[in-house]
C-alpha cells in the first residue's frame, strides 16, 4: 500500500498539495548522477543526454556509491527531493564497463529500471559534429524501427523503447508547429539471431532542414547531429504489475465523455444512429407512372371474379 501522510500545519499541507498529483502532469524532470568510478565516456554521454533534455533536466557532478538492483533507496530520496521521475545513473567497473542505468519512479518508488553498455568503438559525442544543433526545450520527432521493439511479448527491448519515449518526449502537446520539428531521435535494433549475442540498440540524432522543391510541399532532408550510441542491453528489472496498473491510471477527469448513440469507428470517423418510429409504408407516396396503372380488362375480371364468389357463398348458405 502507498504510504499516506497527514499534514501537521499549513506549511507542511502546501508542500504535500505541490506534490500531490495533478489532472495534467508537469513536464518529467530527469536526474542525471554518476558513480564513484565513472570512465570519461559515460561523462560525456550523460552531458549530451543533459543536453537533449534541457531544460527538463538536472545534472549532480557529485560521486555518489549507489548500486541500483541491490539498493535503490538512495535513488528513491534522490528522485523525491529533486521532485524527478526520471533517472539516468551512469558508472564503469571491470564487470560492467561504461554502464547507463535509466531509472522510472512512481511515486517516489522505483518502478523499473534499464541497464545499457555503452560500445566506446562508435561512441560519437556532440561536439565531434561540426554543424548547427536543435534549440533547448523542443520536442523532438521519435523514430523506432527493429522488430524487437514490437515484440507482443515484454522484454528489455519493449521497455527500452518505453523508457525512451518517456524520456524524450518532453511537454504534452495538442498541437504541434511543423516549424518547430528540427530535430528526430532514432533508435534502431537488428533482427535476434539464436547463439548470437544481443544485437545492439542504436541512437541517432539527425537535423531536419526543409528546403525548396518547386511544389507546395519542401523537400526534407536530415543531417547527423550527434551524439551516436551504441548500447548494449544488461540487467533488466521490470515493474510489478500492480504498481504498473496504479501508474497508468488516468483521471476521470481526463477521460473523453461518451455521447448516446455516438461512436466512433476503427478509421477515426464520427459515427452516429437515428432511431426512428414504425413506418407505415401503405401510405408512402410514390411516383405515378403509366405502366404501373391496371388496365380495364384487369379491373372487369376482378369483378367477375368477386361476383362467382359472392353467388357460391349465397348457394352455401341456401343449402344450409
Amino acid at each position: 500500500m502507498l504510504r499516506q501522510v497527514k499534514p501537521r500545519n499549513a506549511r507542511s499541507k502546501r508542500a504535500l498539495e505541490k506534490k500531490s498529483p495533478l489532472i495534467t502532469e508537469n513536464a518529467k524532470t530527469t536526474l542525471f548522477l554518476r558513480y564513484s568510478t565513472c570512465s570519461e565516456i559515460v561523462q560525456l554521454c550523460l552531458t549530451d543526454l543533459h543536453s537533449l533534455k534541457r531544460p527538463f533536466a538536472v545534472k549532480f557532478t557529485k560521486k555518489n556509491t549507489i548500486h541500483p538492483f541491490e539498493d535503490p533507496s538512495s535513488l528513491e530520496f534522490f528522485s523525491e527531493k529533486n521532485d524527478a521521475s526520471l533517472l539516468v545513473y551512469g558508472s564503469h567497473s571491470k564487470k560492467r564497463p561504461h554502464c547507463v542505468t535509466f531509472v522510472r519512479c512512481f511515486d517516489w518508488k522505483i518502478l523499473d529500471m534499464l541497464e545499457l553498455y555503452i560500445d566506446s568503438d562508435t561512441f560519437r559525442t556532440l561536439s565531434q559534429f561540426k554543424n548547427a544543433k536543435a534549440g533547448a526545450g523542443l520536442k523532438p520527432l521519435l523514430s523506432f524501427s527493429g522488430t524487437a521493439f514490437e515484440s507482443p511479448t515484454a522484454n528489455a527491448y519493449t521497455l527500452a523503447k518505453s523508457i525512451f519515449a518517456d524520456l524524450f518526449k518532453g511537454q504534452d502537446a495538442s498541437s504541434i508547429d511543423v516549424e518547430g520539428l528540427q530535430y528526430m531521435i532514432h533508435f534502431s535494433v537488428g533482427e535476434e539471431v539464436d547463439g548470437q549475442p544481443a544485437p545492439k540498440i542504436q541512437m541517432r540524432c539527425y537535423l531536419i532542414k526543409t528546403k525548396k522543391s518547386g511544389q507546395s510541399l519542401p523537400r526534407v532532408e536530415v543531417e547527423e547531429m550527434g551524439p551516436r550510441i551504441d548500447f548494449r542491453v544488461g540487467r533488466v528489472r521490470e515493474a510489478e504489475e500492480g504498481m504498473m496498473k496504479e501508474a497508468l491510471k488516468r483521471p476521470k477527469q481526463l477521460e473523453p465523455k461518451t455521447k448516446k448513440n455516438i461512436e466512433t469507428d476503427i478509421i477515426g470517423d464520427k459515427v452516429g444512429r437515428i432511431h426512428l418510429g414504425k413506418q407505415d409504408l401503405g401510405t408512402l407516396q410514390t411516383r405515378k407512372m403509366k405502366g404501373l396503372k391496371r388496365s380495364r380488362d384487369a379491373d372487369d375480371e376482378t369483378l367477375v371474379d368477386e361476383a362467382i364468389d359472392d353467388a357460391k357463398r349465397s348457394r352455401l348458405l341456401d343449402a344450409e
